[in-house]
């Protein structure tokens, strides 16, 4: 066979990327070099460096290596790929920017910085990013858009009130089975469709984040307790 390709360390060097790189690329299946030289030597085709270059602009686009191998696989189109990363950029864009508004309002407030509530705010979204996919962040960006910043402002401050009236109803002995209770567990029910609309993937998403975080919800977030969750369970059965 006539060598018509590149070895892995012309490879290299044309492209500035490592071996080590490259061989990894090879072991993962994202870029496999698909010739031989007569001795038996891999060679990297025009096919395998035309793939190389998608790999390399999709990661350099910030994709994970699995998203990558999905896009060249062709599980996903370059078209999802680039919009489920533009939902993920636009959400770190809104982690950073609420970061940034923080800071400045300490600065203009000449207030001290509270960085364990940055940093709160950084593991928040690193954790929502866990349990809901990029299909589904773009479902709840447009949700948000269609509601509405008052109405989810509203939402937010009606949560710490409501949970308020329920460890008012556990503390008086109220029965969850009772009409208050279940008033309350209505009230509770309605505020939880405001964010995921009925639809049952994210109401899912959202129930697992909380059963597999719930302690850090409840002290580090303001999330509910427990005991109130308890309560509402009761409640609606």
């Amino acid at each position: 066979m006539d060598e018509t390709g590149l070895r892995v360390g012309q490879v290299a060097e044309r492209s500035g990327l490592t071996v080590r790189t490259l061989h990894h690329y090879d072991r993962l299946g994202l870029v496999c070099p698909s010739d031989r030289t007569s001795g038996g030597h891999r060679l990297y085709g025009p096919a395998d460096l035309e793939r190389l270059y998608i790999v390399v602009g999709l990661r350099e686009l910030g994709l994970s290596l699995e998203r990558v191998g999905e896009v060249v696989s062709g599980a996903l189109t370059v078209a999802e790929t680039l919009e489920h990363q533009r939902v993920a950029l636009d959400l770190q864009i809104a982690a950073l920017t609420r970061a940034r508004d923080r800071v400045l309002h300490a600065q203009r407030a000449d207030g001290e910085l509270d960085l364990l509530e940055l940093m709160k705010e950084v593991v928040m979204s690193n954790t929502f990013e866990q349990y809901f996919d990029a299909d589904q962040i773009v479902q709840l960006q447009r949700r948000r858009a269609e509601i509405g910043e008052q109405r989810i402002a509203e939402v937010e401050n009606a949560w710490p009130e409501l949970m308020a009236r329920v460890d008012a109803a556990i503390a008086a002995g109220t029965e969850p089975q009772s009409e208050e209770g279940r008033a309350l567990a209505g009230e509770w029910a309605a505020l939880l469709e405001e964010f995921h609309g009925g639809d049952p993937g994210l109401r899912d998403s959202l129930f697992r984040m909380y059963e597999e975080n719930r302690s850090q919800i409840e002290t580090e977030w303001s999330g509910p307790s427990q005991r109130q969750l308890d309560f509402i369970s009761a409640a609606q059965r």
